[in-house]
């Protein structure tokens, strides 16, 4: 890839950021005395275009379109459409699972296809329904194809999604291979070891097996899956022992709350730490990092602003807003 074809794309970008929401409007957000306060606050933003006279029955569709806006633009400008679709790609293995289910099931999930840059709704049902669609990479193909013998021999839907997920894993470190950005690569690894890790620690609560696990991990991180499927059968303990002796011991451990991991926290953490790969994008003038720190800083955004709003209206305090909230790059 020429990364010099970024230095026109780059500056489009740094106007982008200037759209995004400032602490400040978050915490006005979070101090907010009520629901309308928030409304009134949110529409004031490049959200508030996209609102209909109910703010709580469309907030979700405004901040779903203006993702799909800023990609429609994105994609069509950027140098290599791999630099947006590693990110969009966890819509597009979404739509998958949801419309294979819906195929299976006869049924219509049509409502759940989210938009991902590249690949149509309609792109997608001939996918399924053939195992032939124009345009359609050959992983998504052998993917669909995979999962409907799997679903022929065993009848399961639950093994859909581990299917999915795995491929998805895959494909990500596969792309991010082809594009060679050193800071995206240990971005993509470190995503699969926190999938992974997280995908553990589940593990052992529900009491899955080791040949279970075996089949959702992926091998494509940098921590070995055999030491992880010895957590597995060792129990929660081990796991928090081992993680311990990793790179990502000191960023989990504020997840540990003595034998157990507390998993939402340790999601967030893993979000926060992969939004800390994008610090450098604010360097980088000429290489793919500055258009998908924006584009995870907008996923941050959204999260937030998801967090916020149903909060409020469930009555968390400021408190358990904060302690919730994820962190953007460059805050």
């Amino acid at each position: 890839m020429k990364q010099s074809t970024y230095h026109e794309l780059n500056p489009l970008v740094r106007l982008k950021e200037l759209e995004l929401l400032t602490p400040e409007l978050m915490t006005r957000m979070i101090k907010a005395d009520d629901l309308s306060e928030i409304e009134a606050l949110f529409r004031g933003t490049i959200y508030g275009d996209y609102l209909t006279d109910n703010f709580f029955d469309s907030f979700e569709v405004a901040l779903g379109q203006a993702q799909e806006d800023l990609l429609t633009e994105l994609v069509k400008i950027v140098p290599d459409p791999d630099v947006i679709w590693i990110y969009t790609m966890r819509f597009t293995f979404h739509n998958l699972k949801a419309l294979i289910k819906a195929d299976l099931l006869d049924q219509n999930f049509d409502d759940l296809y989210i938009y991902d840059g590249f690949y149509s709704l309609e792109q997608i049902k001939t996918a399924i329904r053939t195992g032939m669609a124009s345009g359609l990479p050959a992983i998504l193909l052998e993917s669909i194809q995979e999962v409907r013998e799997h679903f022929e021999e065993s009848n399961s839907l639950q093994g859909i999604d581990i299917i999915l997920d795995r491929k998805y894993l895959y494909c990500q470190r596969k792309v991010a291979d082809k594009i060679n950005e050193p800071e995206l690569l240990k971005e993509v690894i470190s995503f699969i070891d926190f999938t992974n890790i997280l995908m553990v620690a589940r593990g052992i609560k529900q009491k899955r097996s080791r040949n279970f696990m075996s089949t959702a991990l992926s091998s494509h991180g940098s921590i070995p899956k055999e030491e992880l499927l010895d957590c597995v059968e060792l129990g929660s303990d081990q796991l928090i022992n081992y993680l311990r002796t990793t790179s990502y011991g000191e960023i989990i451990e504020p997840s540990i709350e003595g034998s157990t991991i507390d998993l939402s926290q340790l999601e967030r953490l893993c979000d926060d730490y992969l939004t800390s790969f994008y610090e450098t994008a604010q360097t980088h003038a000429f290489g793919p990092l500055p258009v998908l720190a924006l584009l995870n800083a907008k996923s941050i955004e959204t999260k937030n602003l998801r967090l916020i709003i149903t909060g409020k209206r469930i009555g968390l305090t400021e408190e358990q807003m904060r302690e919730r909230m994820r962190e953007t790059y460059g805050t």
